[in-house]
């Protein structure tokens, strides 16, 4: 099989591959602060954790030709899109390290509080109330741009946001519980993963 090098496709997917590993590489390798007691565990947003992943699965499974662009455009549209989604990895990468650091203890795959629990609010938390899943949302956009079938990308967003919604409905009843107005106003503030576009509130 001969592979056809296309040069903005092959440098979007090597600049994709390599935030990759940085991305897992926060999460595997990051300094962890002593775990705190846990007070309270909210285990219906394993559910979303499982959506997301199958997000993820199909973003990476169903794909197009390797090293070709994703939708047959003129040359300057597909330099600009290729800049767009080198741009997306990079600030997705920044983001998450920015949003774990900022979170520190209280960080976990699951939804909990732990005793001493804060609300944070500071950082890339001014912006979005879940930044660590904006990111985490990047990274799938940029994937399914650097290697995917259009339709599976949008197959894979739709499960993503399903998942990534189930999450916060899990994560927020806790955080409304254990800080009431406080959160409340933070939540009317900030919207949850994209500015202006996504606010997931209470059901």
């Amino acid at each position: 099989m001969t592979l056809h090098f296309e040069f903005w496709p092959t440098t979007v997917f090597v600049a994709v591959m390599l935030c990759w590993f940085t991305f897992a590489g926060i999460f595997l390798f990051r300094k962890k602060p002593p775990a705190p007691p846990e007070s309270k565990r909210e285990s219906r947003s394993l559910f979303g954790v499982a959506l997301q992943g199958l997000g993820y699965a199909i973003v990476w499974s169903v794909r197009r030709p390797i090293f070709s662009p994703p939708f047959k455009v003129s040359r300057p549209f597909e330099i600009a899109l290729a800049a767009i989604t080198i741009g997306i990895a990079v600030a997705s990468i920044w983001l998450v390290m920015t949003a774990i650091r900022t979170l520190g203890k209280e960080w976990s795959v699951t939804a909990r509080l732990v005793e001493g629990h804060k609300l944070v609010t500071a950082g890339p938390y001014q912006l979005v109330r879940n930044p660590i899943y904006t990111a985490m949302f990047g990274m799938l956009l940029a994937t399914g741009l650097a290697i995917s079938h259009w339709i599976a990308l949008i197959a894979a967003a739709i499960v993503f946001a399903i998942g990534t919604r189930t999450r916060i409905l899990s994560e927020e009843r806790l955080l409304r519980g254990a800080f009431g107005p406080e959160f409340e106003s933070y939540a009317h503030r900030v919207p949850a993963v994209l500015p202006r576009l996504f606010n997931f509130k209470r059901s």
